[in-house]
């Protein structure tokens, strides 16, 4: 019998991530076939991505598989988290309430806005001049 696991998908700015979430794990964290360790290099951005498994207590009960398309490292990151948060949620409904009112069920929908004709940017216009 193939092992029961919950699928989410996080995303922020350009960056997907789908998250497969297997309880009764060991607390394994794999990005892309890799470990999250080698991967994620910073300190600040995995805690970032465990920090919903440690606010309801998690950490080492569940594995977790991410395939992260798309983005930068920290836009990955945040997508990695929100998919996780919503995979707990599908796993135990209960738990929505203690993610929710740390802003872990909020999806951060900025993106870049595009460049416009006759602009240098978004929004910035040409120099004016006089004469």
């Amino acid at each position: 019998m193939a092992e029961k696991y919950f699928q989410t998908i996080g995303r922020r700015k350009t960056a997907i991530a789908q998250v497969r979430l297997t309880p009764g794990g060991s607390g394994k964290i794999t990005i892309n076939n890799r470990e999250m360790l080698d991967y994620i290099k910073t300190n600040q951005l995995r805690d970032m991505i465990i920090a919903p498994l440690k606010e309801v207590g998690k950490l080492e009960e569940v594995d977790i598989t991410v395939r992260a398309i798309g983005g930068g490292l920290a836009g990955q990151a945040d997508a990695i988290q929100l998919g996780i948060a919503r995979a707990l949620v599908k796993w135990d409904e209960s738990l929505k309430l203690v993610l929710r009112a740390h802003g872990m069920m909020t999806r951060d929908a900025r993106k870049k806005e595009r460049t416009k004709f006759g602009k240098h940017g978004a929004r910035r216009s040409p120099q004016w001049r006089k004469r």
